[in-house]
């Protein structure tokens, strides 16, 4: 008899010991993933269409088609060329994404960035414009956009067309670059330096060589589209 007790309890202990295990594999099962996403959208990029662009516009429809119809182009408006600088400059420490989000917002308060209407904003626009929420309220930076626009009417008065004056760094034609991948894109050059310094000496202001070189990118000054990307050399 104790030996049959015995024998059942070691029965019992064991089917007790095998339904304890049980839920331990199903939860094991359940934590194995049913497919293993592209690396690509694990990354988070965004699928736009086949061609190969630059890295910072795969992930947002907004930047992507702002790589694909004004980053890298040659721009040669003198106005044009002066508002992408000033909003080059209100970029200092944040990403261009969020100025771009901004643009429409930037145009408005800046009255479609007519430099001899900026030249004239007073303390009162200031303020005004350090109250609108769709632009970047940085005192500093909107007191040195005012500043920045008389010194591009300076120039203006003194014969110096500002197109001219930017493409005569690079005798007029863009500047051809064949980076692979985006660690080779640098922050400055020597020529965002000499350009910063030029500026600088005309009166300009948040025109640092980092932020002179992403200007210099943006109005194709400087074709820094990666060699792999559809828009390289104006593909």
């Amino acid at each position: 008899m104790k030996k049959t007790a015995s024998k059942k309890v070691v029965r019992r202990s064991a089917q007790k010991a095998s339904a304890s295990k049980k839920p331990a594999a199903k939860t094991e099962r359940k934590k194995k993933p049913a497919a293993t996403l592209p690396e690509s959208s694990q990354a988070g990029e965004l699928k736009l269409d086949d061609r190969p662009r630059c890295h910072w516009a795969r992930k947002d429809a907004l930047m992507a088609d702002y790589h694909d119809n004004e980053w890298g182009k040659p721009e040669r408006g003198s106005r044009a060329l002066w508002e992408k600088l000033i909003l080059d400059g209100f970029q200092a420490g944040l990403s261009w994404s969020t100025i771009l989000n901004k643009r429409a917002a930037f145009r408005r308060a800046y009255r479609g960035f007519d430099p001899e209407v900026v030249a004239k904003f007073s303390a009162a626009d200031v303020n005004k414009l350090l109250q609108d929420p769709g632009i970047i309220r940085s005192r500093s930076k909107i007191e040195a956009s005012i500043g920045n626009a008389k010194a591009y009417l300076a120039m203006q008065a003194a014969g110096e067309d500002f197109s001219k004056f930017v493409w005569g760094f690079v005798d007029g034609q863009p500047l051809r670059e064949t980076r692979r991948v985006p660690a080779n894109i640098p922050a400055k050059t020597p020529l965002s330096e000499k350009v910063s310094a030029e500026l600088k000496q005309r009166g300009f202001k948040f025109v640092g060589p980092v932020i002179v070189y992403a200007w210099l990118q943006a109005v194709g000054v400087v074709d820094d589209h990666l060699v792999t990307c559809f828009c390289h050399h104006g593909k």
